[in-house]
């Protein structure tokens, strides 16, 4: 038969309960990955609002709209995503020729 130190066990179970009271800070991805963050933010915006306004565009704003909207959605986010990947060196080399860095 196993004895279990009861004070102990209280303790111990005080010590946990604080922490699980205390608010969790939030889990970072690496500084490495931040190019990769961004493409996803800057496609997942971009790709939505372009077809939010091209759908609108074309089809109008009627009972269809959202639901065809979040369908070339669909498409346009992972093409944008790889698109934001490819084009960000030709960008960062384009801003470094236009902006003075001082």
């Amino acid at each position: 038969m196993t004895m279990v130190n009861l004070s102990t066990y209280s303790l111990d179970k005080e010590a946990l309960m604080s922490e699980l009271s205390m608010p969790r800070s939030r889990r970072k991805l690496r500084a490495g990955a931040t190019p990769y963050v961004f493409a996803f933010y800057m496609s997942a915006i971009m790709a939505l609002l372009m077809c939010l306004v091209i759908t609108a565009a074309t089809v109008g704003m009627n009972e269809d709209f959202l639901g065809k909207a979040l369908q070339a959605y669909r498409l346009a986010m992972p093409v944008a995503f790889v698109c934001v990947l490819l084009v960000r060196p030709v960008v960062l080399r384009l801003v470094a020729l236009t902006v003075h860095p001082h």
